[in-house]
């Protein structure tokens, strides 16, 4: 039997007199996989910052390897051979790969950096890993998938033993997720243990040797995945049925109307190269596309962050003239940015102030904004979105990611926009909130607004999309009405380009 890498114990944890953890016991062996799954707020980013060092538990017992610990910092944590691959990376873009990998720990000859060795142990370590990527490449201009794999062998030397690794597909597509799957089970045969904690459940399930379900501070249930289903273990994580309809059928919309926007011929180099469709009243859109097909930056576009070398953008037939975003916003267009942390919150604010931050003119008269119309406002969307949150002065930074997202979309439709672009609205929240949100997206369209929809899970596009484009090398590929896509498999050989 192998060797336990890590045992935690009644781990209890309270903030403010908050219970997030409740006597929580968790175990993972070298050379395991271990997944770690819950809803949002269910206690397991805290969980892990107890075992990474970042936060001190009130109760309980660590063990690394069989010896007791007691971590007061990350370091500690390094020390001990436990590193933690954020969600949002850590990795700086305007260094090299080898300069990242070294970061702070930078080899040194006669005092001074050595950036030759840096470069000769980083490809010796990348060859190891099976990764090809050159050693002098600036981290900025890699696409995540690659920054992924940095991350893990910036850990790796520095004798890492315990990978912790929080949502790192929520950004990639399927090939790219099957790259860094291929080196973490590299990683398992080396006796490696992974704690791989993720919402996605079908990744759970393909990569993972066993599952451990919290739900409200609390430890569900712990199963080997052969022996596990998923419909058990969503219904642990949500604590009632799990309605999967949402994801499963196809929409139901009202016909779609006049068309509210149209793009024609967008170029901006190199992302962008010739981008022509159309978005009705009513009608949900979905993009498909690999990372780097120019999905994100079509959005960016549209809404006026990225300035066009050419095309023409038509909002209710008539030209979008300004190319910003306020004139974006002016022409009833609201963008749901894909990053949520870095672009579409400001996360030390309160959730008040993030939720009315775009309409603050629309509050104001005379120089003095309207108090009691912000409550009013505020307090209409966290009812409908249904945000958990003590109060609407408490910071977004401490809600959970699903309540953050919720947050962004209530900040958006406050706007009451006609066109909602949303660039991976579900990414990172948990399968309960994925499907309020998948269901709220419906309801957008149903009410006439027209939706952009760009997701990298294709189970997301086909329950809630009409009609679907293909995006490749910076250009529509194909479109196809819903109908027409046979199944998940038959799209993503389409965003492969290996369909017809």
């Amino acid at each position: 039997m192998a060797e336990t890498a890590v045992r935690m114990r009644g781990i209890s944890k309270a903030f403010n007199g908050v219970r997030v953890l409740n006597g929580v016991d968790f175990d993972v062996a070298s050379g395991e996989i271990h997944s770690l799954v819950g809803g949002n707020g269910a206690g397991k980013s805290t969980l892990m910052k107890i075992l990474e060092g970042v936060v001190l538990p009130d109760e309980g017992s660590i063990e690394i390897a069989g010896r007791a610990v007691t971590f007061h910092s990350s370091r500690d944590a390094r020390a001990a051979g436990v590193a933690m691959i954020f969600q949002e990376l850590s990795l700086v873009p305007t260094l090299t790969v080898a300069q990242n990998v070294f970061l702070t720990v930078e080899p040194r000859k006669g005092g001074l950096i050595d950036d030759r060795e840096a470069e000769a142990r980083t490809r010796a370590l990348l060859a190891e890993l099976g990764i090809d990527l050159d050693p002098q490449a600036i981290v900025g201009d890699l696409p995540m998938a690659l920054r992924q794999l940095i991350e893990i062998a910036k850990a790796l030397s520095q004798d890492a033993r315990v990978l912790i690794m929080d949502e790192p597909t929520s950004s990639l597509g399927r090939s790219e997720t099957e790259q860094l799957f291929d080196l973490m089970r590299r990683l398992r045969e080396r006796g490696i243990a992974i704690v791989y904690i993720s919402h996605r459940m079908e990744e759970v399930f393909e990569i993972s040797d066993r599952i451990t379900v919290l739900r409200d501070g609390m430890r569900i249930l712990t199963v080997p995945t052969a022996q596990a289903t998923m419909e058990q273990i969503i219904n642990a994580i949500v604590g009632r049925p799990y309605a999967a309809a949402a994801h499963s059928s196809a929409p139901a919309h009202v016909e779609a109307g006049e068309i509210l926007l149209e793009v024609r011929n967008l170029v901006r180099e190199p992302r962008l190269r010739g981008v022509s469709f159309v978005l009705r009243r009513g009608e949900i859109v979905g993009l498909a596309g690999l990372m780097g097909s120019g999905r994100t930056e079509l959005a960016r576009a549209i809404f006026g962050i990225d300035r066009l070398d050419s095309g023409e953008i038509l909002v209710g037939g008539r030209l979008l003239r300004e190319g910003n975003p306020q004139g974006a916003m002016s022409a009833g267009i609201g963008l749901i940015p894909e990053d949520r942390a870095g672009q579409g919150l400001v996360v030390d604010h309160s959730i008040r102030d993030n939720l009315l931050a775009p309409i603050l003119s629309r509050l104001t008269r005379g120089g003095i904004i309207d108090d009691r119309r912000g409550d009013l406002v505020c307090e209409s969307f966290r009812e409908r979105l249904q945000i958990k949150a003590r109060s609407l002065t408490q910071p977004v930074r401490s809600l959970s990611g699903g309540n953050q997202q919720k947050v962004v979309i209530a900040k958006w439709l406050a706007t009451e926009p006609r066109i909602l672009l949303m660039d991976e609205p579900t990414a990172g929240v948990d399968v309960g909130t994925k499907q309020e949100i998948v269901q709220l997206i419906r309801r957008l369209a149903n009410e006439g607004r027209a939706i952009l929809l760009i997701s990298s899970e294709l189970p997301e596009l086909l329950a809630a999309a009409d009609r679907v484009l293909v995006m490749r090398s910076g250009r529509i590929e194909r479109e196809l009405p819903r109908t027409s896509v046979r199944s998940e498999e038959y799209l993503h050989h389409l965003v492969q380009g290996v369909a017809t």
